[in-house]
């Protein structure tokens, strides 16, 4: 069979000759490329400017023997909800997900309509995506944020979208904010509806949102159970520059200071009053996993941890106090919490069945860069590209399946947890999934689609 040779070249420089047939396809051609350069989900690009549509053949792609190609690397995303997931390339035409059907495990019904997708969000069982455009596509449980059909005109020129369990609210390009979804999770913010203008930042429990505003105050909405009521501490969200959420209460950090403003159900961390006096120059805030965290985390400048809530969700601390110095980053499931040192070592406190106890692979947590978490595991993602979990073994303490691929041959780049799975995204453009089935542990199903990306 005739035989041609492409050229395709990186940013980088780095530069390589491919012999191949005109019938291979665009996707045969990057495969190639990717395995060659080590890096995974690549654009082809011709000297004009023309991005290559990889289902196409290479001859009908208008290809010839000679050309020379620019690899462009597509900056891989996740999304997850409760059990599923969602994969793009930002800018990119096709979203692949996995996971429970029910959940936004599939979304068919929309894919003609992801375009130059930007973002993706998620409620506990829906998902909604942010287009160049600033349109919005959602897809999933209708009942929780999949379906956006009343509220599609005005979602234009959108900025920022946030979720709570099920609803969802989008930041639009002059402030002004649109909610849609199950009514009883905040869906509907009517009643506040005139007060949210300027607003920079939404956060979601599981029932209720909170909007900062540019002025530094605060507007709550939704279920008062759930911290949709936030007349208590009206007075004290003033000059607010960044907001947390458990899955029952709201914390506001107050610029300048780094003071600490609560509200919402006590039990889930609505209530700081014990270590207030702490709480200050706070730079990040963690609440034990969204759909049902009970605690906070507050990392202070200077690398120390303050905790509150349920002392049973990780609320107390004091067992590991004294290991907690030059923290860099906090990552929680639905009762534990683990910190990253600035040695890249690991701290590891709450339940122990949830993550809690890191004391079996506790000699393998060095030069860790980054934590991730289901509901129930922690995923420690090292400088060398590979992992290292514990926690629940069903929800994705145990990655024994997958464990020929965290040898270091081909680094993880990046890693998103649903309630119950992780998925890896790996440089080579490959996807690994290890977890409990029901929750997206299995994407076997969208292997060959990665290709298509």
């Amino acid at each position: 069979m005739e035989q041609m040779q492409l050229h395709v070249t990186l940013a980088s420089g780095q530069h390589q000759s491919f012999t191949v047939t005109p019938n291979m396809t665009v996707s045969d051609l990057r495969g190639l490329a990717q395995k060659a350069f080590g890096q995974g989900l690549l654009r082809l690009v011709t000297p004009k400017g023309r991005v290559l549509d990889p289902t196409q053949v290479l001859t009908e792609a208008g290809l010839v023997d000679g050309d020379l190609l620019t690899a462009i690397a597509g900056q891989v995303r996740m999304a997850s909800s409760a059990s599923a997931f969602a994969l793009w390339c930002s800018g990119g035409d096709k979203v692949i997900t996995w996971g429970n059907l029910m959940c936004g495990g599939d979304s068919s019904l929309v894919q003609d309509q992801l375009r130059n997708v930007q973002q993706v969000s998620a409620t506990f069982s829906a998902f909604a995506a942010i287009l160049a455009n600033g349109r919005v596509v959602t897809w999933g449980d209708p009942s929780r944020g999949g379906d956006s059909s009343q509220v599609q005109e005005q979602l234009c020129n959108v900025k920022q979208v946030d979720s709570s369990h099920g609803a969802f609210a989008a930041i639009l390009g002059d402030g002004r904010v649109v909610t849609w979804g199950n009514l009883h999770y905040g869906g509907d913010s009517t009643s506040v509806q005139a007060c949210l203008r300027n607003v920079q930042q939404v956060k979601g429990t599981g029932g209720a949102f909170s909007a900062l505003k540019e002025d530094g105050s605060v507007v709550t909405w939704g279920d008062t159970t759930w911290g949709g009521d936030s007349s208590q501490v009206k007075d004290q969200l003033t000059n607010i520059h960044a907001l947390a959420a458990s899955n029952r209460a709201f914390a506001a950090v107050v610029r300048g200071s780094g003071h600490v403003i609560t509200w919402g159900d006590a039990a889930f961390g609505g209530d700081s009053s014990k270590v207030k006096e702490r709480l200050v120059k706070v730079k990040q805030l963690e609440a034990t996993h969204h759909h049902s965290g009970a605690a906070f985390a507050a990392l202070l400048t200077g690398g120390v941890v303050v905790t509150w809530g349920h002392s049973q969700f990780g609320g107390d601390n004091s067992m590991v106090q004294d290991q907690l110095v030059n923290v860099q980053q906090i990552a929680a499931t639905l009762s534990a919490f683990a910190a990253v040192l600035a040695d890249g070592s690991v701290v590891t406190w709450g339940d122990p069945e949830f993550g809690g106890d890191s004391m079996e692979v506790q000699d393998r947590l060095r030069n860790v860069q980054g934590l991730h978490a289901t509901s129930g595991a922690f995923a420690a993602l090292k400088h060398d590209g590979t992992v290292v979990t514990w926690g629940d073994p069903v929800l994705g303490g145990d990655s024994s399946s997958v464990a020929f691929a965290f040898n270091g041959t081909v680094p993880v780049r990046h890693i998103v947890g649903t309630e119950g799975a992780f998925a890896a995204q790996m440089a080579d453009g490959g996807l690994m999934t290890w977890g409990h089935l029901n929750y997206g542990g299995n994407s076997t199903r969208v292997q060959e689609q990665l290709r298509t990306v």
